[in-house]
């Protein structure tokens, strides 16, 4: 095997110093006080200031966003801090968002303490369902111009030629998953043209438990850095685990609460299993391409063993199977 390595480190130079100098360029006085968050795809730390308070610096990806899609991710989030939803909102200096510092991009935003939401509980899906449908019904007021959409050439074909090309993929796996990839992606494709086309919805599009804290008053969504264009089930079918009786509890917990507030077209359950095959896909081919950033050896050290290339190909076997039979979910 083979591995093909994606660009040198991005963040090499994004040392203690640095993150310091960040938060004093935008008129923080950091107190020296500094500690670094879990995060992959970008780099977040914590740190306090002279004056008691606590902030998160999150430093951009280089090459991953342009300007204008990020700007466009900061519209979006105050648009719905704005409207009183909970979602956390980076700090405006001069009219601005996104700063630079040594040729590194970031934004600081106020430190929110929470915990993990409890998805087995009714109620707390209740409260998601209404929150969401208040955030769509912003989300529809207005379009992306520079975010991307979700769709089957970037989540589906991009990344099945990206995992092909990285050289994880075992020799004597390659040809099983080049043709199981192919498969699940043609059906993936059938599932969509059956729906028509997508909507176009400004979503969250990374709708997970990880990217919500649980508060006082319920959910804070605390990351929108893969918000995209597309149908609003994108962003619910992630809290949707289990067997069916599950599933159909937690859709219907949900939809309690979305109701309320936002009119959901049921066609759009059709494709969750479809959206589900494409999120197996892309975490795979996301993984191979950021290899050469230290974090992702240390994070997913079983990606190169032969026994996870095993499971993600049963995986999408079971897809097949699972974007063949009648959807789980109804109204």
């Amino acid at each position: 095997m083979t591995v093909t390595e994606s660009a040198p480190a991005p963040f090499d130079a994004l040392d203690p110093g640095a993150v310091l100098g960040a938060a004093e360029s935008i008129g923080l006085e950091p107190s020296g006080r500094l500690f670094a968050l879990n995060s992959y795809e970008n780099r977040v730390y914590q740190l306090g200031d002279e004056q008691g308070a606590l902030w998160v610096l999150k430093f951009y990806r280089p090459a991953r966003w342009s300007d204008a899609q990020i700007a466009e991710e900061h519209t979006f989030t105050f648009e719905m801090a704005e409207a009183e939803l909970p979602v956390a909102a980076p700090l405006r200096r001069d009219g601005r968002s996104l700063f630079v510092h040594r040729r590194l991009r970031f934004a600081a935003f106020p430190y929110l303490a929470g915990r993990a939401p409890e998805l087995d509980d009714p109620a707390t899906l209740t409260l998601l369902g209404r929150t969401l449908a208040r955030m769509h019904a912003i989300g529809a007021t207005a379009r992306f111009a520079h975010r991307p959409a979700l769709t089957v050439e970037r989540f589906g074909e991009q990344a099945r030629e990206r995992v092909m090309d990285s050289g994880f993929v075992p020799d004597a796996l390659g040809e099983q998953y080049a043709r199981v990839s192919e498969q699940a992606i043609g059906r993936v494709r059938q599932a969509f043209d059956a729906f028509g086309p997508l909507p176009a919805v400004r979503i969250h599009g990374d709708c997970h438990a990880g990217n919500i804290l649980w508060r006082v008053n319920g959910p804070l969504f605390v990351d929108l850095d893969d918000c995209m264009s597309g149908p609003r089930v994108q962003d619910l079918w992630m809290f949707l685990a289990g067997n069916a009786a599950n599933q159909q509890a937690t859709w219907a917990a949900l939809m309690e609460g979305y109701e309320l507030f936002g009119e959901f077209d049921f066609a759009e359950l059709t494709l969750v299993e479809a959206l589900r095959t494409l999120r197996i896909l892309h975490h795979a081919a996301w993984i191979a391409l950021r290899w050469s950033d230290p974090a992702f050896p240390r994070a997913f050290p079983w990606f190169a063993d032969a026994r996870f290339w095993e499971r993600h190909i049963s995986d999408l076997f079971e897809q097949l199977a699972a974007m063949d039979d009648p959807p789980i979910l109804s109204r």
